[in-house]
């Protein structure tokens, strides 16, 4: 059994060659770096495996499972371990068919090149005049890539031109790339939204809804545009600042990404910090495996050919504890929690407060974090299942995981390791009226 140390040291004698690694930076954060907590422990480098990797299954649980999975044994990957000692393993170096997994690397590089409190700034500012109410010309919105405005933050910014006297625009709305809204990268569908935003009189339903979500005392912006959407690369000459939005932070846009898996925003930030490529390099340095471990052609995950190894998985992980560390955060700050976060989760039976990412693609299933447990502590997991009946694979990981947690034994021990930091959940998206000089 996986929690008996008699096996544990059998196993490791059999099959692991324990060797140190070292991790070096790319590109420092640009976030400031307050004292480190002694309360969180810091996550090792993931652990080396030597010539003797091993390519069978040395024990009874994790051989198990595979037997039941009725799927070929060479398309599925385990590797989990404690801080310090590998529990189990089967095919852990290999890269395999990794599904939404791949956003556990493109968080990694976005931390590591931006850092958790970097916000993304839209500007919006105006050509023309200003006089009673009207616009005589055109409104600006300088995009920022943000991945994550949405409803929310047009309506915000409608009440705030309507604060700043503008009701009425003669001309046109110049949308400056990049700028998303609901997800769309076209400028004018994003434009469109953002006219639509502006003014309550033309919110779909979708937006109706949204607003039903914000405090009661909220306004109903009013910003009529006549003109048309007009996209351009550069800003026009002689704008006129107005308005700032900044982004939630990077920390947060990442847990929201992580939380409903969203294709769109994970795309939006493994370019903007290089693409596939750089995503995938950055990834494997700091988790300290081999390049070959981590394969990717975008940041989502959509595709078979983005391959990750399992033991790449909880790697990653680690790193990405070992980055949060500073700011005084965990990987609960950046994914789902079990039991206290929603999400694409929601209906999966899961021990709660495992902290998790999971991946969905056509005959391909995939699941990692961390779990906390009474006998090992902090148990870092990944499981990756191919060839097979995707339902079936979600199933016989939920079996294998309750299984495992008999052994290791439920909780209720706060590991700060992998608890959240309360202080980041009043954070918001900040918009403000930019001072006339």
């Amino acid at each position: 059994m996986i929690c008996s140390p008699r096996l544990a040291r059998i196993f490791i004698a059999l099959s692991l060659i324990i060797s140190g690694c070292s991790n070096s930076d790319i590109q420092p954060s640009s976030s400031p770096s307050p004292e480190p907590t002694s309360s969180v422990p810091e996550p090792p480098p993931p652990l080396q495996l030597g010539l003797a990797d091993p390519a069978t299954v040395a024990n009874p649980q994790i051989e198990a499972y595979l037997s039941q999975l009725g799927a070929p044994t060479v398309s599925q990957g385990v590797w989990i371990q404690t801080q310090d000692t590998l529990l189990a393993n089967h095919q852990g170096t290999m890269p395999l068919p990794a599904a939404s997994i791949t956003k556990v690397a493109t968080s990694l590089a976005v931390l590591k090149k931006l850092g958790p409190d970097h916000r993304f700034e839209t500007k919006i500012g105006y050509i023309g005049t200003l006089q009673n109410g009207e616009l005589n010309g055109d409104l600006v919105i300088e995009g920022g890539a943000d991945p994550f405005f949405v409803w929310e933050d047009a309506i915000a910014l409608g009440n705030l031109l309507n604060q700043n006297g503008i009701r009425n625009v003669s001309g046109n709305l110049i949308v400056v790339g990049p700028f998303y809204m609901n997800y769309e990268p076209d400028p004018v569908t994003s434009g469109t939204l953002l006219q639509q935003g502006l003014d309550h009189t033309r919110w779909p339903a979708e937006a109706q809804t949204q607003y039903q979500t914000l405090p009661g005392d909220t306004a109903k912006p009013e910003v009529a545009i006549a003109g048309s959407i007009q996209p351009t690369t550069t800003p026009p000459t002689q704008v006129k600042p107005l308005i700032q939005h900044r982004s939630l932070p990077v920390a947060e846009l990442l847990k929201k990404m992580n939380q409903y898996s969203n294709n769109t925003m994970s795309e939006m930030l493994a370019e903007y910090v290089g693409g596939a490529a750089q995503v995938a390099q950055i990834a494997a340095q700091e988790a300290g495996v081999p390049t070959q471990e981590i394969q990717l052609i975008n940041g989502s995950g959509l595709g078979v050919d983005n391959r990750i190894s399992p033991r790449a998985t909880c790697g990653m992980f680690q790193a990405i504890a070992r980055l949060l560390h500073p700011q005084k955060m965990t990987i609960a700050d950046i994914f789902a929690v079990i039991g206290t976060d929603p999400g694409v989760h929601n209906e999966r039976s899961l021990p709660q407060k495992f902290v998790m990412k999971s991946g969905t693609l056509n005959r391909v299933s995939s699941i990692a974090g961390a779990l906390p447990t009474e006998n090992q502590g902090v148990v870092w997991f990944a499981v990756i299942n191919g060839e097979g009946d995707v339902d079936q694979f979600r199933a016989q990981q939920e079996t294998l995981l309750q299984t495992l947690m008999q052994s290791w034994g439920t909780t209720t021990k706060t590991f700060d390791l992998i608890t959240a930091n309360p202080s980041r959940q009043s954070l918001t998206a900040i918009s403000q009226i930019v001072p006339s000089n």
